[in-house]
């Protein structure tokens, strides 16, 4: 199974980020042997960071071990459908608000081994089954 990586990780590691870049690039190395995936939803919310150079993209995602390939699936629409509903439920009721992107990350990753991000409350209540993990 492979740990499905959020943008905020992989902006931490492309900026290099004063604040989380070694320390997420430090926990993509200790789960690398798992395998490690981008999220098509990751990929577009990154975009500006190469300048809309998909190419570029895709060479620093291969550089860090991250594989893009892997396809949207009928599972994770079932996923993000399940997990929206809970977040629209939970704004009604006084919740934070929350980005769709996000909503759809983590239905995506709940096909996999786990998501690894720095923004647990993004994701936790809404997929009460997900394991996240966090750069230390």
């Amino acid at each position: 199974m492979a740990w499905v990586v959020d943008s905020c990780i992989l902006l931490d590691v492309a900026e290099n980020d004063p604040a989380f870049g070694i320390a997420s690039a430090r926990l993509l190395d200790r789960l690398s042997a798992d395998g490690l995936l981008a999220c098509p939803v990751s990929i577009v919310e990154i975009a500006p960071q190469f300048g809309g150079n998909l190419g570029d993209c895709r060479r620093f995602l291969s550089g860090c071990g991250i594989s893009d390939l892997v396809a949207w699936t009928w599972q994770d629409t079932e996923s993000s459908f399940e997990g929206w509903n809970r977040y629209v439920a939970m704004k009604k009721a006084g919740g934070r608000k929350r980005p769709v992107a996000a909503l759809l990350i983590g239905g995506f990753a709940v096909r996999f081994q786990g998501l690894v991000t720095r923004n647990r409350a993004h994701f936790a209540p809404y997929y009460p089954r997900l394991e996240i993990v966090s750069p230390e």
